[in-house]
């Protein structure tokens, strides 16, 4: 098979995949009681060439994450971007807050209140207000980032006081589960603190977002309240690394 033909079929699949998700995504949020248009799609690039990034976004991604700081900005200038919303969502160090700031939308990956600090800090440089969300270690693994669930009040009100930062809502990955009740419990937990934390109404602190749900758990997820899913490998295919 030729590379024209190679790219083409690849097209299709991405084709087939976006609408088989949105399907997915529409039946599941009826069944949550809500609006489709409640549930944001987000297309997470790591490790795909731009050239099907595009054509994710010709066929109407509008929202993009990517895992790690070079990655994003190494493909960036290619690709077609305008009115397209980019996310952070992967791990980020102190040190690489100076690189991102102001290249994206959102940062979804933010564990604690040092990294906080730091994109305040290189925000208000720039003379802007970052919008974040606050990672939660919902299963408690030490092999995972975020933060301890039962520090999250105290720790989103310190954050709150960082000027040049807004906390826009809870992200979240869960453990690898045996069964689909057993992911949602763990769904259903972090719904709660988000509900709670809305609840208390505190400044700076909006909570518009609950990212939670990716390739293999997103329909229970969405059923569990999510607002934001981030599809990769389901929309764009396994991942070359």
């Amino acid at each position: 098979m030729t590379e024209k033909a190679l790219v083409e079929e690849r097209f299709r699949d991405i084709e087939e995949n976006y609408k088989r998700i949105r399907e997915n995504i529409c039946e599941a949020a009826l069944r949550s009681g809500r609006d489709e248009k409640s549930v944001r799609l987000m297309g997470v690039t790591k490790t795909v060439d731009s050239l099907y990034i595009n054509h994710a976004l010709s066929l109407g991604i509008d929202l993009i994450g990517e895992n790690r700081v070079q990655e994003y900005l190494g493909k960036r200038d290619e690709l077609h971007l305008d009115g397209v919303e980019k996310h952070l969502i992967g791990h980020l160090q102190t040190n690489k807050v100076r690189q991102i700031v102001g290249e994206v939308d959102m940062i979804d990956s933010v564990d604690s209140v040092k990294v906080a600090k730091e994109i305040g800090k290189e925000s208000a440089k720039r003379g802007l207000v970052t919008d974040v969300l606050v990672e939660i270690n919902i299963g408690g693994e030490e092999s995972k980032f975020g933060l301890d669930p039962s520090k999250l009040t105290e720790t989103v009100c310190e954050m709150a006081e960082i000027s040049s930062i807004h906390i826009k809502g809870l992200m979240a990955i869960p453990p690898i589960c045996d069964s689909s009740t057993e992911i949602r419990k763990f769904f259903m937990n972090m719904n709660r603190m988000f509900l709670d934390i809305k609840a208390k109404k505190l400044d700076n602190v909006s909570m518009d977002v609950l990212s939670m749900g990716m390739s293999g758990d997103y329909v229970e997820a969405i059923l569990e309240g999510s607002t934001m899913v981030r599809v990769g490998s389901s929309l764009f295919g396994k991942r070359v690394y």
